[in-house]
């Protein structure tokens, strides 16, 4: 249960990530994008690494959990928009309708997964949409700073929104295993070690 909330949390330093990637260089890694969008369609998986396709879908963000839990090496703007994802799904949490609507519309776009896969450019399309009908109306909203050319980009826009909304299905796997902001607080140190374990193992399985 403990290595299922690291990577769970994981997944939600990943979709941050890559947010802050896209928002800044225009570019993300396109693996660890695919998993982590693939992951809205895993909703019912056997493991939290399940959901992510196996460990090493969310290697990049077990990077990155572990280079920001590190004194010196923490990178603010992930951490700000990691803080902002737990946040807004504990308002979620609450809110019973907008979570079928979720489930709905990630049922209805499932369909189009099938055909085109999760990369493609209107499926990315109808999850920013979803995003934007939902999350997007609960407060506080998740702000994302970065280049004002790649900001200002609707392509780029819809793939953050795309992104977050991941971000958001790994943070209410966190919850479901057990994550709390707690755990969260007095468990950084326990939660980097299990976190370099993960990422021996992903090595490991990618050969």
């Amino acid at each position: 249960m403990r290595e299922s909330r690291v990577i769970a949390l994981a997944g939600v330093y990943q979709a941050c990530a890559l947010v802050h990637a896209l928002a800044n260089d225009g570019r993300a890694d396109s693996t660890a994008v695919e998993s982590s969008l693939a992951s809205l369609f895993r909703i019912d998986s056997d493991s939290a690494a399940d959901a992510f396709g196996g460990l090493p879908g969310v290697r990049h963000g077990i990077e990155h959990l572990i280079s920001n839990f590190e004194v010196g090496h923490r990178q603010l703007a992930i951490s700000r928009l990691v803080i902002g994802v737990l946040r807004l799904e504990r308002k979620l949490s609450g809110r019973q309708q907008m979570l079928r609507q979720l489930r709905e519309g990630i049922d209805s776009i499932q369909r189009q997964v099938d055909h085109l896969g999760v990369s493609h450019a209107s499926v990315q399309s109808r999850l920013a949409q979803l995003y934007s009908d939902t999350l997007s109306r609960l407060k506080p909203r998740i702000i994302v700073h970065g280049n004002p050319a790649q900001l200002a980009d609707p392509r780029r826009v819809e793939q953050i929104r795309a992104l977050l909304l991941a971000g958001i299905r790994a943070a209410v796997l966190w919850r479901q295993v057990g994550g709390s902001q707690w755990r969260l607080l007095l468990r950084r140190g326990e939660y980097t070690m299990l976190a370099r374990g993960l990422l021996a193992r992903c090595t490991l399985d990618r050969g």
